[in-house]
């Protein structure tokens, strides 16, 4: 598949250069038509008996197999989530922790990870995002470190597993930013979570967690996916591998479009989307502030020349240009994936002037 082969694919692109996946990914026509085939397929033939049954457990069982295969990790260790947040707070609320303990993050998180943090026990440290600075504070009485790889903000990649190593303090890495956005690697991590919706390019409410040892987390809010077995007074057997974590049931559109945005994946995305994006970090610098450091990752943020940043992101909403404002922080935000090509980031450039 050629990069023109592949942004035909996307519709969306025919009218607008989409530069927004660190919020939502575009829809390509193939995840749409198998969304509509798995819908009209629950509208004829109903959604009841054991073949139904069995037949959407085992989509669940190969899209486990599909997120593994995508961080180099082991199908026992996915559980399907809606969100990153719904895995951050299957962690936060699974570790038990308790006032006296701490947890170290950023000043740079998204509130999917904070808002997990702010309702636990735990004493939350908040340090800037820079490797020194989060070892400084550690202690021994910190439990946690809760860090993006990639900020949502700036685009700028935190050295997670290295982190990890270094403190020998388990590691709870919101992926939101950085799976499906550059080559991501389990390896080292205790907790990964993942966006479907976002680089992915899958339907919304889509999501997982990656648990390193399923066993050694507790099932803090249990759904009936959760156990194998139970008794009368709600004490259950968990099920085998992070499975167990699963918060809810997935509509088999939903199944059916995230396992094909998976496989519609080139093998060159990563390249493509990279250069892009060191293009438009490069043409940006020439005339804005840029923020975002020159990383691996794809987002890049400026500070334009004016202060009211909602309005000139709607006023390139307007020129057909979709890329997001960080409220509060002065910045505006593109992100670019694989289906984007240098004329979107042209087309920035001219809506800016």
């Amino acid at each position: 598949m050629t990069p023109a082969e592949a942004r035909a694919l996307f519709p969306a692109l025919e009218q607008v250069a989409y530069l927004n996946a660190g919020t939502f990914g575009p829809l390509a026509r193939p995840v749409a038509e198998a969304m509509a085939g798995a819908l009209e397929r629950d509208l004829l033939m109903g959604r009841i008996g054991m073949p139904y049954l069995e037949g959407v457990l085992a989509e669940r069982a190969a899209l486990r197999e599909a997120l593994a295969a995508l961080v180099g990790a082991e199908p026992g260790q996915v559980a399907l989530t809606s969100s990153t947040t719904d895995g951050c707070n299957i962690v936060v609320a699974g570790l038990g922790l308790a006032e006296g303990d701490e947890v170290v993050t950023t000043t740079d998180e998204h509130f999917g990870l904070l808002g997990p943090l702010g309702v636990s026990p735990a004493n939350v440290v908040v340090v800037a995002p820079d490797p020194e600075r989060i070892v400084a504070a550690v202690t021994p009485r910190t439990r946690l470190l809760a860090l993006s790889q990639v900020l949502w903000t700036t685009g700028a990649e935190l050295p997670v597993t290295e982190l990890r190593a270094a403190t020998g303090v388990p590691v709870l890495v919101d992926g939101a930013q950085s799976v499906g956005a550059l080559p991501v690697s389990f390896a080292g991590m205790d907790f990964l979570t993942i966006s479907g919706q976002k680089w992915l390019c899958g339907p919304d409410a889509t999501g997982a967690l990656v648990v390193a040892e399923p066993e050694r987390l507790d099932v803090a809010a249990p759904g009936y996916l959760a156990q194998s077995s139970y008794e009368p007074d709600g004490s259950f057997e968990p099920r085998a591998g992070a499975a167990r974590f699963e918060p809810n049931w997935w509509p088999a559109p939903a199944l059916a479009g995230l396992d094909e945005a998976l496989r519609l994946r080139p093998d060159w995305w990563y390249e493509h989307a990279s250069a892009r994006a060191a293009r438009c970090r490069a043409l940006l610098a020439a005339r804005v502030e840029v923020v975002t450091p020159a990383t691996p990752a794809t987002i890049v943020s400026f500070r334009p020349d004016t202060d009211d940043t909602t309005a000139l992101v709607e006023r390139l909403r307007l020129d057909g240009v979709g890329v997001r404002e960080l409220p509060g922080r002065g910045l505006v935000r593109a992100s670019i994936g694989w289906w984007n090509n240098d004329a979107d980031v042209d087309r920035l450039m001219a809506a800016l002037s």
